[in-house]
This record gives C-alpha cells, sequence and structure tokens, in this order.
C-alpha cells in the first residue's frame, strides 16, 4: 500500500511535469504504480491477470492521483524533494514486496533479488521512459543497488519477522535518501573522448 501511493503520486507528477492532461497523469500514475509488478509478475511465473485482484490497491491509487491534482501547484513546485522522498519510499517497499513473493514462491536467491530490482524499479523505469526522461536507474546515481540489498538479506532470510522487515525498508529508504542527498555515484565507464 506504501508503496502503491508513492509511486502513484511520483508518476502523477512526473505527468504533470510533462504537463500530461488530465488523463494522462492518472495513465501514468497508474502505470507506474503498477508497472513493476506486472514485469515481476511475467518473469516469476505469475499470471498478470493476478493486478486485477487488487481492486484496493488500484482504488487507492486513483485517489493518490487525485489528491495530488488537487493540491496547490505552488507547493508542487517543489517536487524534487518531495518526489524523490515518494521514489525512494517506492523503491523501498516495492523491492522488499518482490523478494517476499518470489521467496515464498521458493525461488533460488538470483530469482528473488531479479524479482526484488524489478518490482522496485519496474514501475519507474516505465514512467520515465513513458515521460520520454532517462530512466534514474540508468544513470550513475545509485538506485537499482538498494533494491539489490534488499533482495539479497530477504533471499538469505536475513529478514523474515514482520520488525525485520519494517526495519529494512526504513533502511533501505534511508540510503536511498541517502545517495541522492549526498550525491553517492555508482562508477561510470563512458567511450566518449574529450
Amino acid at each position: 500500500m506504501i508503496g502503491t501511493i508513492a509511486f502513484a503520486v511520483s508518476g502523477a507528477i512526473v505527468a504533470m511535469e510533462e504537463e500530461y492532461d488530465i488523463l494522462g497523469v492518472y495513465i501514468l500514475g497508474t502505470v507506474t504504480a503498477f508497472g513493476g509488478g506486472a514485469v515481476r509478475n511475467l518473469l516469476i511465473g505469475v499470471p498478470v491477470s493476478a493486478l486485477w485482484s487488487q481492486g484496493l490497491l488500484f482504488i487507492i491509487a486513483l485517489l493518490s492521483i487525485t489528491a495530488i491534482m488537487l493540491f496547490p501547484t505552488n507547493l508542487l513546485k517543489h517536487w524534487q524533494k518531495w518526489g524523490n522522498m515518494f521514489d525512494a519510499i517506492g523503491l523501498s517497499a516495492f523491492a522488499i514486496q518482490g523478494a517476499i513473493y518470489a521467496s515464498k514462491m521458493g525461488h533460488p536467491l538470483s530469482a528473488v533479488i531479479v524479482a526484488a530490482v524489478l518490482t522496485g524499479i519496474g514501475g519507474g523505469i516505465i514512467r520515465d521512459l513513458l515521460a520520454r526522461r532517462k530512466p534514474i536507474v540508468l544513470r550513475e546515481e545509485i538506485y537499482a543497488l538498494w533494491a539489490i540489498v534488499a533482495g539479497v538479506i530477504i533471499g538469505l532470510k536475513i529478514a523474515v519477522e514482520p520488525w525485520q522487515l519494517y526495519t529494512l525498508f526504513v533502511i533501505v529508504t534511508g540510503l536511498r535518501v541517502l545517495s541522492y542527498t549526498y550525491d553517492w555515484k555508482l562508477p561510470v565507464k563512458g567511450l566518449r573522448t574529450h
């Protein structure tokens, strides 16, 4: 639920930044909230139609998008700060949820990590591609690494109990916030000559 709200809001705000019409805002918000789960389901063998059983989450996503649409525009101009925060929350919540999903299905560690990464970053990638932006995950900024960390910890059964999972959620969100606040970057290997 936390991830759905966070990613629905982040998709809606990106759509408003790109000056999409009202329908475009709702579509981009919804796709951002559910895109990662759809991709994950395809890869770990769950029918994509399982998404349609999440009626309550769809309603929550639509209400979150509506709330953002009603927000005063001058407050939304501070999106960079709040948008990154919502994105960090969504990344953390969905990475953990994806890893738990794959782990409960008895998949090996590699599949748990892939499920964590795809669920955590899939919606954001789809959002950025639809908005014609370079996806955050493909930049040197540390992003997907935190989803990998969540996948490894859940796949190795280091975090199992609810309190451990909530602690992991706070840690992963915090690491993502620190990585964009202090501009932590992964090394870049470019082919351009200067």
